[in-house]
């Protein structure tokens, strides 16, 4: 098949292009190189892509970029791209996540309308839940976002269903549980923690470590990307690894890994920080035979390897 991949210089994007070019696909990559984090990270993520003939990488804004020739000749669209972190979505910040996440989904719907590609898959979070009130968390909840982040990335959800119900756009929304592994972003809580532990300096916390999160291994969710090629347009499934980890539990494996104690700074909550996740990952089984197959221990150790190594 040929794939465009947005977002494909990013963390999870950059692995989702290495193994869509290992199985025999032609991948297009598209990414603006943002300056969210810095843009020889990313080139770094695609090291290994740029020297395969099937990936070609275009720099490109999609929020504003003509997408036509870009989808031209396209059997599916893995729509990565996005503006991320629930943090830094306060404030005048906000403007990049609505161009970004919602502006930048609308015009590839677009661009898809009445044309011959097979799928879509957009990425979602699970922030569209919020503080949710069942756990593990179904699709079928009510999504409640708690911050500007997981309000956007909603809108561009239900976005796609317009589309879809509308247009036919043959589009399937995975909610992906917090993810992990090599190539993290260098603002995300695993990567600053294996950084912090390895050079001896202090780690920030926010709460007091026992919230927990439905930790996800990369592979993971690239392996539910690929099966969502199968999936029902129209559908919505999470992509998570089943269980619930609390942050110490996280802490505590790093430092076992790296045989250093961590030296930790307690913070206040941050504003739309969730207090736990679960995803019930029941439906994506049940209908694609998704298995997450990495352990938080696996998957870290690759993590750290990788960090050491970059």
């Amino acid at each position: 098949m040929r794939c465009l991949v947005t977002g494909a210089a990013g963390f999870i994007g950059s692995h989702l292009s290495e193994t869509l070019v290992s199985r025999g696909d032609d991948v297009l990559g598209v990414d603006c190189f943002t300056d969210y984090y810095p843009r020889k990270l990313k080139l770094a993520n695609l090291s290994v892509l740029r020297k395969n003939k099937r990936f070609r990488l275009v720099e490109a804004d999609i929020s504003s970029a003509d997408l036509t020739p870009l989808i031209k000749g396209v059997d599916c669209v893995f729509h990565l791209a996005a503006q991320p972190g629930v943090r830094a979505s306060w404030g005048a910040g906000f403007g990049n996540y609505v161009k970004d996440n919602i502006v930048a989904t609308q015009r590839v719907l677009e661009a898809l309308r009445g044309g011959k590609t097979r799928k879509m898959v957009f990425a979602s979070s699970s922030s569209v839940y919020g503080d949710a009130e069942r756990l593990p968390t179904p699709e079928d909840a009510v999504p409640t976002p708690v911050s500007p982040y997981g309000v956007t990335k909603l809108t561009a959800e239900q976005l796609c269903g317009v589309y879809s119900k509308n247009y036919g756009v043959p589009v399937v929304s995975l909610r992906f549980f917090t993810v992990y592994g090599p190539r993290q972003r260098p603002d995300m809580a695993f990567s600053r923690f294996v950084s912090g532990i390895l050079a001896g300096k202090e780690i920030e916390v926010f709460g007091d470590g026992t919230q927990g999160r439905d930790f996800t291994f990369v592979k993971d969710i690239v392996a539910g990307n690929v099966l969502a090629l199968d999936a029902n347009p129209g559908t919505i499934y999470n992509v998570g690894a089943g269980k619930t980890i609390a942050l110490n539990e996280v802490i505590a494996t790093i430092e076992s890994i790296v045989g250093r104690k961590a030296r930790v700074r307690r913070r206040a909550n941050a504003l739309g920080d969730v207090r736990n996740t679960s995803a019930d990952i029941s439906r994506i089984s049940r209908d694609l035979g998704y298995a997450p197959t990495t352990s938080l221990r696996e998957g870290l150790c690759q993590q750290v390897e990788a960090q050491v190594a970059r």
